[in-house]
């Protein structure tokens, strides 16, 4: 159980990689906001997630947002966030492989001509890896405790390191300190883009009862948020306090952070366990993607009875229980933002945030009208809250202009799977299908 507690962490924790360095770059460099900005980003997790364990109480077996909003305004509303979902799992991917590209080249900088290539290899690497199976939530939990370990030794050379100043930093980001932090923020909040995993990945825990399933998400969620602000905090009291500003075009903000503050073998293992978390990210998203995809496709239940949308070869598996076609299209997709963002994660973190928090909207506002109808006031103005802030986050984010490629992509992924679901006469539990989609294959031999 501790061990698919550490994978479903695998997202959340390796959004450290790029997300600071995001909020420092949206700062303009002014270092001296960053560890408020950071801290802000960690509380309104913690907000997202106070709210998310009403989804997992509500929703013991799993599903999420889409469940919910299924359930609260009619099951046509779950495809926004199953869609909002598909586009989250194709940019895990490619900003994960983006950002392992960066980690790689950080440390052998020789191949920076050749990051697009590597970053492109990386995707059908992992790709080609998810095809023969789940990796196993063992090596997931390996590669997310790794991180963590490794991270906090840095941390602690870190206290005794000599400040040298590396990269760009200013002393001012321009605008009022407020300001400067509000419209960074969002920038910073794919920190959040892992917070819906547990409340899916429960579904896998068939030898639990309800109440186990709930304790489990619960307690995945708060240790989740634990770990990931106690390192992002860190990591931005350390930046701050070395001088440790926007890095040139051929490394990133955490691998100069270890490289001034730990030895060189310790910054070679913190390269080396971050560009695997990374990758271990990526192929979680290959195996979920095609796993939703599968779950839509047309096909038999136990009573004989055929349902689902999608054309049947999405549903069909190899030896190993993969969806192949499914792993075929998110490795094409995934690869072509891979080379169309010039395999720069900080470019991709841009889009990053605003497919996820569609779907945390969702979620929260169906809470918010179970709160209602129960007679809930104070889970309704949690709820509330929870939907406001998440709202902004979404309109900053969106007000940067780039970003609505990724809503338009979300809602134009929802309106083709709604038209696919009509045509097909309207077949019921979709809201559940997120939960299926993560059901897990019979034992392949492999973890």
């Amino acid at each position: 159980m501790l061990a698919f507690a550490f994978a479903v962490m695998a997202d959340p924790v390796s959004s450290v990689a790029y997300a600071v360095e995001a909020a420092l770059r949206a700062l303009d460099g002014d270092l001296a906001l960053l560890v408020p900005t950071m801290g802000l980003v960690v509380a309104i997790i913690a907000l997202i997630i106070v709210n998310y364990q009403q989804l997992i109480t509500r929703y013991p077996h799993g599903g999420g947002a889409s469940a919910a909003a299924g359930e609260a305004f009619g099951e046509a509303w779950a495809f926004i966030p199953i869609g909002a979902l598909i586009v989250d799992f194709v940019l895990t991917i490619a900003i994960s492989v983006s950002a392992g590209a960066s980690a790689t080249i950080a440390y052998f900088p020789g191949l920076a001509p050749w990051r697009v290539p590597l970053a492109l290899l990386l995707v059908v690497v992992v790709g080609g890896i998810t095809w023969f199976g789940h990796l196993g939530r063992l090596f997931f939990a390996l590669m997310t405790l790794a991180f963590i370990v490794v991270a906090g030794v840095v941390l602690v050379f870190g206290l005794g390191a000599t400040p040298h100043q590396v990269g760009t930093i200013t002393q001012t980001s321009g605008r009022e300190s407020l300001l400067a932090v509000a419209l960074a923020f969002p920038v910073a909040m794919a920190l959040a883009t892992g917070v819906e995993a547990p409340s899916s990945a429960i579904a896998q825990l068939g030898q639990l009862d309800d109440v186990g399933r709930r304790q489990f998400g619960r307690v995945t969620l708060w240790l989740t948020l634990g770990i990931v602000g106690s390192i992002t905090v860190g990591l931005a009291v350390e930046a701050h306090r070395l001088r440790i500003g926007i890095p040139h075009a051929e490394t990133t903000q955490i691998a100069e952070l270890a490289r001034v503050a730990a030895p060189g073998p310790v910054f070679a293992a913190f390269q080396l366990v971050t560009a695997l978390l990374l990758l271990s990210a990526a192929s979680s998203s290959f195996q979920a993607g095609p796993g939703l995809l599968k779950a839509l496709a047309r096909h038999e239940n136990q009573e004989g009875r055929t349902i689902g949308i999608l054309a049947r070869g999405l549903g069909r598996t190899n030896a190993h229980h993969t969806p192949y076609w499914g792993v075929v299209l998110f490795t094409t997709i995934s690869a072509a933002v891979v080379a169309a963002a010039g395999a720069r994660d900080q470019e991709l973190v841009l889009f990053y945030a605003v497919s996820v928090f569609l779907s945390f909207l969702a979620g929260l506002l169906a809470m918010a009208l179970f709160s209602h109808r129960d007679a809930h006031t104070g889970s309704l103005v949690l709820n509330l809250g929870g939907a406001v802030v998440v709202a902004f986050t979404l309109a900053i984010n969106l007000a940067r202009g780039v970003p609505l490629v990724s809503l338009g992509a979300a809602l134009l992924v929802a309106a083709v799977l709604f038209g696919t679901w009509v045509r097909a006469g309207r077949p019921g539990g979709i809201g559940n299908l997120a939960a299926q989609a993560e059901g897990a294959p019979p034992d392949d031999g492999q973890g």
